[in-house]
C-alpha cells in the first residue's frame, strides 16, 4: 500500500518497527499508546494531575458491568464536552435506520443491482451514504442497515460519529483514510474497517473517487467466531487485526461535529478539533483487517459446507447460535470434494442474506454479479446458483480447481432486510434478475437407477 503523510498538524506515537507501522496487532487486546513520551499514566487510570495539563475521560462500548467490560481510557487536551455545543436537527436524506418500511416499496423479492458509480457534487462520507436495507430497530439496538458509500470528497475541519452503531466498512474501490480520535486508519479495496460506536473521526479521500459497503450494527459488537472443532488457527486470526497508534490534531479551527443517534442527525459548531486524543489505553477500538489473510477452510473429501464456514466476524444476539449480523467472506479457495456438487446449493434460510462483489466473478453467479454489485436474498426466500452455473457444477470434471481472482461477501442477519425508497427506485436495480432461474429445466425421469 503506498505511504501517504499524516493529516496536517497531526501528531502520531513514534517507535514502532517493522512492517505495520502506525499500527499494533491483535484482535480485543488491551493496547495501550502515546503520542508524546509520558502522557499515558502508569499503575492508575485517573491521576489527580494528568501530564501535559491533558484531561483524562473514559469511553465505553459496554454496559460497566459486561463481561469483559470494553471501554478505553483517553488523556486529551480538552474533555469530550468542550467538543459537544448546542445541537441542530440536520437531514440526510439517503442515510436511514430501522424501522423504516416505505410505501410503494416491496422488500419481498430477490434483487440484484448493479454498481452505483460515485459521481457528484462533493459526496463526503456523510452525504455520500447510501442506505440500500434496514433490518431489526436502531433504537432497541437490535439488527442493521446495509449502505454503499460514494465519496469523492475529504470532510474538511467535519468531524462524525455514530452513537447508535458499529461501523463494518468494506472498501471496493479507492482509498479512504480514517482519522479517528485513536489513531489513523488507512483501507483500501481488499480491506475492511471496524469503528466502534461512539468513536469520532472524519474521513478523507487518498485515492479517488471511493466505493464501498458498511454493515451499520444496531447490536452487540462484531467478535471473531467460536472456531470450535476447527480449533485454534484458520479462518481469521487475531494478529492479522491492526489498531492505531495514537495521533491527535492540536487544531483551533472552527468545525462542525455531526452525531447519528436514535437514527436523527444533529449537527454542533465548535472551535477546534476534537480529535485530541494524545494517549490512550484500553480494549475499545477501531480496527483494519486485510481480507487476503483470512484462511478458509473447507471440504476436503465429500459435500458443500454450509456458508457459516467463512465468518469473519460475527455480532451475537440474545438467540445462542443465531447471529444478530454474520460477515462472511468468500475469497480464493481450493475445492477438492468429490462427487459433489461444488457450488452454493439451492436453498431457503431463516438468515436474510445481502451480498456485494469486491472483485472477480462469484461462482454461482458467473453472470450480472459484477464487482462493486450487490444482492439481496431474503429470508426463506429460495435462492441458488442459476442454470450455466448448475450445468458446469453438475458436468465438470471434478479434478482439484483453484477458485482465483474472486472476492465476495455476504451481511447475513435473522431479521428481514427492508429496501429502501433508494433501493427500490433510484439504485440501478437490475429487473430481469429474478428471470435467471427461467432456463432451468426440469431434468426428472421415473426410469429406477437413473442419475
Amino acid at each position: 500500500m503506498t505511504k501517504h503523510a499524516l493529516p496536517q498538524d497531526m501528531i502520531r506515537a513514534t517507535g514502532t518497527t517493522g512492517p505495520h507501522e502506525g499500527y499494533m496487532p491483535g484482535f480485543g487486546n488491551d493496547f495501550e499508546s502515546e503520542a508524546l513520551p509520558g502522557a499515558l499514566p502508569q499503575g492508575m487510570n485517573s491521576p489527580q494531575k494528568c501530564n501535559y495539563g491533558l484531561y483524562g475521560e473514559q469511553l465505553s462500548g459496554t454496559a460497566f458491568t459486561a463481561h469483559p467490560p470494553e471501554r478505553t481510557w483517553t488523556y486529551r487536551i480538552r474533555p469530550s464536552v468542550k467538543h459537544s455545543a448546542r445541537y441542530e436537527r440536520i437531514d440526510l436524506p439517503y442515510w436511514k435506520s430501522a424501522p423504516h418500511l416505505p410505501e410503494g416499496v416491496t422488500s419481498l423479492g430477490q434483487y440484484r443491482w448493479d454498481p452505483v458509480e460515485p459521481v457528484g457534487a462533493d459526496l463526503t462520507w456523510l452525504t455520500g451514504m447510501r442506505t440500500m436495507t434496514t433490518a431489526g430497530d436502531v433504537n432497541t439496538q437490535i439488527g442493521m442497515a446495509a449502505h454503499v458509500y460514494l465519496v469523492n470528497a475529504s470532510m474538511e475541519d467535519s468531524y462524525f460519529y455514530s452513537a447508535d452503531s458499529e461501523l463494518l466498512v468494506v472498501p471496493q474501490q479507492g482509498m479512504l483514510r480514517f482519522a479517528t480520535e485513536l489513531g489513523v486508519i488507512d483501507v483500501a479495496p481488499q480491506e475492511i474497517a471496524i469503528i466502534p460506536r461512539g468513536l469520532v473521526y472524519r474521513v478523507e479521500v487518498l485515492d479517488g473517487p471511493c466505493r464501498g459497503f458498511v454493515c451499520e450494527n444496531y447490536g452487540q459488537k462484531f467478535e471473531l467466531p467460536a472456531r470450535g472443532p476447527i480449533g485454534a488457527n484458520a479462518m481469521a486470526n487475531p494478529r492479522d487485526f491492526k489498531a492505531p497508534v495514537a495521533a491527535f490534531e492540536d487544531r483551533e479551527v472552527p468545525s462542525t461535529l455531526t452525531i447519528k443517534w436514535c437514527g436523527q442527525f444533529h449537527a454542533t459548531k465548535i472551535a477546534q478539533s476534537p480529535l485530541d486524543v494524545v494517549a490512550w489505553h484500553g480494549n475499545y477500538a477501531p480496527y483494519k483487517y486485510d481480507l487476503k489473510t483470512y484462511c478458509p477452510v473447507g471440504a476436503i473429501l465429500f459435500d458443500h459446507p454450509d456458508p457459516s464456514i467463512f465468518t469473519v466476524l460475527t455480532a451475537p444476539s440474545g438467540v445462542p447460535g443465531t447471529a444478530n449480523i454474520d460477515f462472511v467472506l468468500f475469497r480464493d479457495r481450493w475445492m477438492v470434494a468429490e462427487n459433489t456438487f461444488r457450488p452454493p446449493w439451492y436453498h431457503k434460510n431463516i438468515m436474510s442474506e445481502l451480498m456485494g462483489n469486491i472483485h472477480g466473478q462469484y461462482d454461482a453467479k458467473p453472470q450480472g454479479f459484477v464487482p462493486g454489485g450487490m444482492s439481496l436474498h431474503n429470508m426463506m426466500l429460495p435462492h441458488g446458483p442459476d442454470k450455466q452455473a448448475f450445468e458446469g457444477a453438475s458436468n465438470s470434471n471434478l479434478g482439484p480447481e483453484k477458485l482465483e481472482n474472486t472476492m465476495s461477501f455476504m451481511f447475513e442477519t435473522r431479521f428481514p432486510q427492508h429496501l429502501t425508497e433508494y433501493a427500490g427506485k433510484e439504485a440501478p436495480l437490475q429487473d430481469d434478475y429474478i428471470d435467471c432461474w427461467d432456463s432451468l429445466e426440469k431434468k426428472f425421469d421415473g426410469t429406477p437407477g437413473l442419475k
